[in-house]
């Protein structure tokens, strides 16, 4: 009998919704195990707070699955949890969430990575520098190049640039970047979720994609070249289009994945089609990682409002790239044999 893969899953800011969704992802008939990282008895105030009547079972990587029970990988707070109100005392302990994951992905114990949120405010309130999971997980694999990308409603939207403000954007673009961008999400949608030729769509920075240098020259300097070079590598990269006409079904039904320049060039559409249902993936880790699409929402903590739907779509998100990582991999092995 083959043992089915675990599928790690940190609970975020204990003082936020993350312990409330996760409690969700009880033990079902699925295809892999999901073991919940975080404070065992955090967890088990939240689950009587809500009324929920979940099982918390201590995580043994031998267990089986089974219905009603949810594996918890113990890690401590220091500090007492109080749903919606912030704790810096707790900083540490949500980045021992991500070290201890990262730990197990590194090492083969946990196919995949999936997150709940964290409150950067509050970990940067307590002295440690933190722009948000992905800077971090990339420092710590030593990750040159990672990429954003969001998918749900039907789409992939990646990004050029993540969080900048919008009058830096255009400085940060170059096509070294752009380059190392497009190839980054070239190699995942092949290797992570088993598009044999990735369609790609990019879209310009400027009003009409710069409308031939009387809106701006950055697709003619940069944007375009850097396609052009993609297509002599064999990348079926097509563009820059306008944004504003971009984001249509004519366009998109032939596509993977968009490209955006920038974080609120292509996010509202997704968001606009997902939103609650989204999932934010990180692209150019040598391992998945997954998220939700949604922030803390300390307002509603244990509340009972909040919903899982973005914790269960990262889930699923997550193991059809493990699935599709796997198939990837049992190609690549066929094809070194036949040589």
């Amino acid at each position: 009998m083959q043992t089915l893969p675990w599928l790690a899953v940190t609970s975020g800011e204990p003082a936020g919704i993350g312990p409330d969704v996760c409690l969700d992802l009880v033990g079902a008939d699925a295809p892999y195990r999901v073991v919940v990282l975080g404070d065992k008895a955090v967890l088990q105030a939240r689950s009587q707070l809500l009324g929920k009547n979940v099982y918390l079972r201590d995580y043994q990587p031998d267990a089986a699955p089974k219905a009603g029970v949810l594996d918890v990988y113990h890690l401590p707070v220091a500090a007492a949890v109080v749903p919606g109100q912030l704790a810096a005392a707790n900083a540490a302990y949500v980045l021992d969430l991500l070290d201890a994951a990262y730990a197990g992905v590194a090492t083969g114990e946990f196919a995949a990575m999936v997150t709940a949120p964290v409150h950067k405010g509050i970990i940067n309130d307590a002295g440690v520098p933190f722009s948000g999971h992905t800077e971090y997980l990339a420092a710590k694999s030593h990750t040159e190049q990672v990429v954003m990308m969001l998918a749900g409603g039907g789409l992939r939207v990646a990004l050029a640039t993540t969080h900048l403000p919008l009058r830096a954007v255009a400085d940060a673009l170059n096509p070294a970047l752009l380059q190392q961008v497009l190839a980054t999400l070239e190699h995942d949608l092949r290797t992570k979720f088993g598009i044999a030729a990735p369609r790609i769509l990019v879209a310009g920075l400027n009003p009409h994609a710069g409308e031939q240098g009387h809106l701006g020259h950055e697709e003619i300097d940069i944007i375009t070249p850097v396609i052009a070079a993609c297509q002599q590598q064999g990348m079926a990269v097509q563009g820059p289009y306008p944004a504003d006409t971009l984001f249509q079904p004519f366009m998109l039904q032939h596509a993977d994945a968009v490209l955006a320049m920038y974080h609120d060039q292509g996010l509202p559409v997704l968001k606009y089609a997902s939103f609650g249902r989204g999932v934010n993936i990180t692209l150019g880790l040598p391992f998945i990682r997954t998220s939700v699409d949604h922030g803390t929402a300390l307002d509603l903590a244990g509340s009972g409002r909040a919903d899982s739907g973005s914790l269960q779509a990262a889930l699923a998100c997550a193991w059809e790239m493990v699935a599709a990582q796997a198939g990837f991999a049992a190609l690549q092995k066929g094809h070194a044999a036949s040589k």
